[in-house]
């Protein structure tokens, strides 16, 4: 159906796409996906960030009768007030300021398929109790109209929040949370299945090193005991873009070393245990903490010029590989150029007249924006 090919997801793929894991904790969540699936009950998948609630959605929809049929995700923390209704049930022209023409809602473009509600618990208290009604009824209004559009879809909600909390907080409707929470789906935590740590990360060095075109082939015992260690906040979604980060920065090297992965002193890393005095070498000096640990514009400065260095100073290709403008690359490399004393030649096509002037009307950057 060519209406709903823009709220369509790309399924499957190498790219860490995947439900992956040998755990115990996995084997039984699969088993669990698989006897779920070929219902058409009402699914509330709760989990932290990071650890493949939406992949669990993926998995329900791709084993279930309905699997030729649309999977129409809607991110509720996305969308703005105003407009979520819109964007839920659809609108009629005319409806508000801006409504040109007739628009069709999520819930419409999903009908005979599935509908993915990630992030349930943002949705405000009025938009709550007409989702209870499509849920109670399969039925809806447009916005500004008043025909009665029956639908038949499946629902699956998602949530990083404990919504029995919401609902003890009146932030969330009980009868709304009790109509979604027909069958509860729990994602562990990667913390909690060790197991699969390595296993993951043995998967993720191998689509990182073919999406950038690197040699890493294999991960060195010390990075591997790191990696066991680290504690995992943000969980599978963290490991792999720390695997990514390592592959980039190894370059040529077929072996991922631990200082690739820049976890040292990061949130959930293992607290290091200072020598003893008297196991330090004689005359040994000891570096103060601002010495012996990276500047997070150190880590940037560095991971720009590896990837200058992989794309051999192209910028072009740098900067797609880093994810960034080549504006915001040629603006870096400007301020690296007085401390590192060597900018890498102009290659993007720019005349010198036109560096010097972007370069004079730039801005300093938020890490954030090469992230």
């Amino acid at each position: 159906m060519l209406r709903v090919n823009q709220f369509l997801s790309k399924v499957g793929g190498d790219n860490g796409s995947e439900l992956l894991g040998r755990s115990p904790a996995m084997e039984k969540l699969r088993k669990l996906i698989r006897q779920v699936a070929r219902t058409q009950a009402t699914v509330l998948i709760q989990g932290e960030s990071g650890t493949g609630k939406e992949l669990v959605a993926r998995a329900l929809h791709q084993e279930s009768p309905r699997a030729s049929a649309p999977l129409i995700k809607v991110n509720c923390a996305a969308i703005p007030e105003n407009l979520i209704e819109s964007e839920f049930f659809g609108h009629e022209k005319g409806a508000f300021t801006g409504a040109l023409n007739k628009r069709e809602g999520r819930f419409e473009l999903a009908h005979g398929g599935t509908i993915l509600l990630d992030e349930i618990s943002e949705i405000s208290p009025a938009v709550q109790a007409k989702l209870l009604r499509v849920l109670q009824e399969r039925e809806l209004e447009r916005v500004g109209g008043s025909r009665t559009i029956k639908v038949d879809v499946r629902v699956i909600a998602t949530t990083n929040r404990r919504l029995e909390q919401s609902v003890a907080r009146k932030e969330f409707r009980e009868d709304l949370f009790f109509r979604l929470n027909v069958v509860p789906i729990h994602v562990p935590p990667l913390r909690d299945r060790r197991e699969d740590i390595l296993f993951l990360a043995e998967r993720f060095l191998g689509w990182a090193a073919r999406k950038h075109g690197c040699a890493a082939q294999r991960l060195s015992d010390e990075c591997r005991g790191i990696l066991s260690a680290h504690n995992w906040p943000g969980n599978v979604r963290e490991l792999q873009n720390v695997i990514e980060r390592a592959v980039i920065l190894g370059g040529d090297s077929p072996l991922v070393e631990s200082a690739h992965l820049c976890l040292t002193g990061m949130p959930g890393s293992p607290p290091s245990v200072p020598e003893p005095a008297s196991a330090a070498a004689p005359n040994t000096p000891v570096l103060a903490d601002a010495d012996d640990f990276p500047t997070l514009a150190g880590l940037e400065k560095r991971h720009i010029l590896a990837a200058l260095e992989r794309c051999r100073n192209n910028r072009t290709q740098a900067a797609k590989v880093l994810d960034i403008s080549v504006r915001t690359l040629r603006n870096k490399l400007h301020e690296y150029q007085g401390s590192a004393g060597n900018a890498p030649a102009e290659d993007d096509g720019s005349s010198p007249e036109e560096d010097s002037e972007r370069t004079a009307a730039a801005r300093p950057r938020h890490p954030r924006e090469i992230a």
